[in-house]
């Protein structure tokens, strides 16, 4: 696993990938992630440094296929049988237009250049800011980094374990160089899950920055 610091050298081939730094993931929301909200300064000082930034949001409609309150019977957390593959249910989150689903309101990136939505398809759920969880449907975020010329990715945010790990290994498969910087990540760790996406990235080739 390689390491090192966030340089402060940024040109047009670099792009920090904010993803879900959210309410509803933060301590308070309905999927909060422990200390979700301390990577706020963190994110901001990275963004800062950043000619260009993408954000992502979880914007799931109403009885989303991947919330437990959608099976009855079933409780948050546990595993189920999707058409796509296993797929873990979740207690209901990001839901769109709610307080729940809002950027974190310390969240300070007013020159980021792309919103990208995800898990808006109510049957399909969605970590990967690239990929849906059927791992066939593209958001079309690999081809608006390609256009832009971009070539370097750095990640940071919410959860380092699901959203962020996704997006990390996708990010490799579509040949992208990617960093995360992993002091501007908090994991949910369920089960061991935060020490296994660590080692997926960097078996990956993902390099993990401070």
């Amino acid at each position: 696993m390689k390491s090192g610091r966030i340089e402060r050298s940024r040109d047009d081939r670099e792009v920090l990938i904010i993803i879900d730094v959210q309410n509803d993931f933060c301590p308070g929301g309905a999927l909060a992630v422990a200390d979700g909200d301390a990577i706020v300064p963190a994110v901001n000082r990275l963004a800062a440094v950043f000619a260009h930034v993408v954000l992502t949001q979880d914007w799931h409609p109403p009885g989303h296929a991947s919330f437990a309150s959608a099976h009855a019977g079933r409780q948050p957390f546990e595993t189920i049988e999707a058409p796509y593959g296993p797929q873990t249910l979740w207690p209901d989150h990001c839901v769109q237009g709610t307080r729940g689903a809002d950027f974190h309101p310390a969240l300070m990136v007013p020159h980021a250049e792309l919103l990208l939505r995800k898990g808006f398809r109510p049957r399909i759920d969605s970590y990967s800011a690239f990929r849906e969880n059927d791992r066939r449907t593209p958001t079309g975020l690999t081809s608006y980094l390609r256009e832009r010329g971009f070539e370097h990715l750095t990640l940071c945010g919410l959860a380092t374990d699901y959203c962020v790990l996704f997006s990390a290994l996708d990010a490799r498969e579509a040949g992208f160089t990617v960093d995360l910087a992993v002091d501007a990540c908090r994991g949910i760790d369920l089960d061991g899950s935060l020490a296994r996406a660590m080692h997926a990235m960097a078996e990956a080739g993902v390099t993990i920055r401070g």
